[in-house]
C-alpha cells in the first residue's frame, strides 16, 4: 500500500465578484427503476476518451448533490485525464425522482449510472468515484460490479460507516483524505487499506478536513495523476 501526504499549494487568486450559477452544457435524465435521475455527462478535451467515469455526491440530507465543489473538482480532474465523465443525482434530490432511501435505494442508482455509461459508450473501461456518502454506496457496487475496473474514495467516512467490504477488493483503488476528515480518522482509514490486498493508494492531504474547503486544487491534481498513472485494466478483476 502506498501512501502520500500532499503539501496544498499557497496560491495568491485576485478577488472576483460573483457570478450567477449556470448550469453546464450536457444535463440528461437516466432510465431509473423509480423513474428517472438527472445526469450531467461532460465529455474530456482529448478527441478519443481514455475511458469513463461516473461520480457519486455527497449524502442528501446534509444537502450533497452533484453540484458539490468536491464532486465537481473530482469530475473535472478525471475529464482531465481523458475521461468522459457522468454525474448523478441521487433519487430525491433536484430532478430525480423517487426519495431517499438512506443508502439502500441509491445502490440501484448507482446501477443505473453504470447501465447508461455501458449503453453509450461499450468496451470503455469504468472508473467509479463517490465522495462521502457517495463513496459509501459507489464503492459496495464498484468492487463486485464487473463493469467497474477500478475505484476512488473520496473522504471515505469510515467514523459512520461500515467499509470492511472493501478487504475483498480486488481492482486499484485510490483513496484521498483530509489530514483532519472530520468523518473518518485518517488512522482508521490506514488500518483499513493495510488489509486491501489489490493494489491501493492512499493520498493523504496535509491540512484539509472532510470538504478539501482550501486544498481543491491539490484534491483535483492527485486524481488526474492517480487516474493518468493507472494501466488499462479489465474489469471484473
Amino acid at each position: 500500500m502506498r501512501e502520500r501526504v500532499v503539501h496544498a499549494r499557497t496560491q495568491w487568486r485576485k478577488s472576483t465578484p460573483p457570478t450567477r450559477i449556470m448550469y453546464p452544457a450536457g444535463n440528461l435524465f437516466i432510465p431509473a427503476p423509480h423513474g428517472r435521475l438527472e445526469a450531467i455527462l461532460k465529455e474530456p478535451r482529448a478527441k478519443t476518451a481514455r475511458g469513463v467515469a461516473l461520480v457519486l455526491h455527497p449524502h442528501p440530507l446534509g444537502g450533497g448533490t452533484m453540484h458539490n465543489k468536491v464532486v465537481f473538482r473530482a469530475a473535472a480532474a478525471l475529464n482531465d485525464a481523458g475521461l468522459t465523465t457522468l454525474r448523478i443525482n441521487f433519487r430525491g434530490v433536484g430532478q430525480s425522482s423517487g426519495e431517499h432511501d438512506e443508502g439502500r435505494g441509491e445502490l440501484d442508482d448507482v446501477r443505473a449510472g453504470l447501465d447508461y455509461l455501458v449503453a453509450e459508450y461499450p468496451k470503455r473501461e469504468i472508473t467509479l468515484c463517490g465522495f462521502s456518502f457517495g463513496a459509501r454506496v459507489g464503492l459496495e457496487i464498484g468492487i463486485n460490479d464487473e463493469r467497474v475496473a477500478r475505484l476512488i474514495g473520496i473522504g471515505a467516512p469510515v467514523d459512520k460507516y461500515d467499509f470492511s467490504f472493501l478487504e475483498a477488493c480486488q481492482k486499484p483503488i485510490l483513496f484521498v483524505h483530509g489530514q483532519y476528515d472530520e468523518y473518518g480518522h485518517v488512522d482508521k482509514l490506514r488500518e483499513l487499506t493495510a488489509r486491501i490486498k489489490a493494489p491501493v493508494e492512499l493520498r493523504v492531504i496535509k491540512d484539509a478536513g472532510h470538504f478539501f474547503d482550501d486544498q481543491l486544487d491539490e484534491l483535483k491534481r492527485v486524481i488526474t495523476e492517480w487516474a493518468l498513472s493507472e494501466p488499462p485494466a479489465v474489469a471484473g478483476g
